[in-house]
């Protein structure tokens, strides 16, 4: 990822491919470093904390910003600002409600991968309520949030009527504050080559439990669809 995105590796080796990313885990970004003036690929947790939070469990429920609002809402317009970042993956996951109840998982991919279009932001973790982390030396909780959008295409809205938003190559610099754009220009939404680039494959249940991992959740799987056993899908 640092040679694709020209960036310097802070990641130095601790990472590994996961396969079921969820809220709150860690995943990679890539930012733009004032400090050291050039683009760095790090590890931040998933799910935005504000630095006016009083407590980073905020981030639980903020790991996406809509893009029609994101401009102005109080918690994502300084980042939006600022503090934008790539968040690199191969593909992500939605579910389809099922007319007999329950959801069927899809997992959308195409060839190398997609970016989406995230905010990064720091919070300042308070020694007082948390010595054990003030031990481990790090106090600056590093966090993102990625945006969203409406669904594009049909195959896509059928599932669910939201998605990431994907940016194209041409737009990586001007995201990361490296090249002038507008507002408009920077939410413009994906390209409308999108969905005929995109391979939407049905996966197994198994996705829908954070502790799962590994390859075979991406594989496609057959069969009719029915409703989900897993408790609250």
């Amino acid at each position: 990822m640092a040679a694709l995105f020209d960036a310097d590796d802070l990641i130095a080796g601790a990472w590994v491919p996961k396969y079921n990313i969820a809220p709150t885990m860690q995943a990679p970004l890539v930012r733009r470093s004032k400090s050291r003036g050039e683009r760095v690929v790090e590890l931040a947790r998933w799910g935005l904390v504000p630095p006016w939070a009083s407590d980073p469990a905020i981030g639980n429920r903020m790991f996406n910003a809509r893009i029609e609002t994101v401009s102005s809402s109080r918690a994502y317009k300084r980042p939006f600002a600022s503090r934008r970042a790539l968040v690199p993956a191969d593909g992500w996951y939605e579910w389809r409600k099922l007319p007999g109840g329950g959801k069927q998982p899809y997992f959308f991919t195409r060839p190398g991968g997609v970016v989406f279009a995230g905010l990064w932001d720091v919070w300042r973790i308070d020694e007082e309520r948390d010595p054990q982390a003030a031990r481990q030396g790090d106090l600056n909780l590093l966090t993102f949030t990625i945006l969203t959008c409406p669904a594009m295409g049909e195959a896509m809205e059928t599932i669910h009527d939201r998605m990431p938003y994907v940016l194209p190559p041409e737009r990586f610099s001007a995201w990361l504050g490296e090249e002038d754009a507008d507002e408009g220009e920077l939410l413009a939404g994906p390209v409308p080559s999108l969905p005929d680039e995109l391979e939407i494959r049905k996966v197994g249940r198994a996705v829908g439990r954070a502790g799962n991992e590994g390859p075979e959740l991406i594989e496609p799987v057959g069969g009719e669809e029915g409703p989900s056993t897993l408790p609250g899908m």
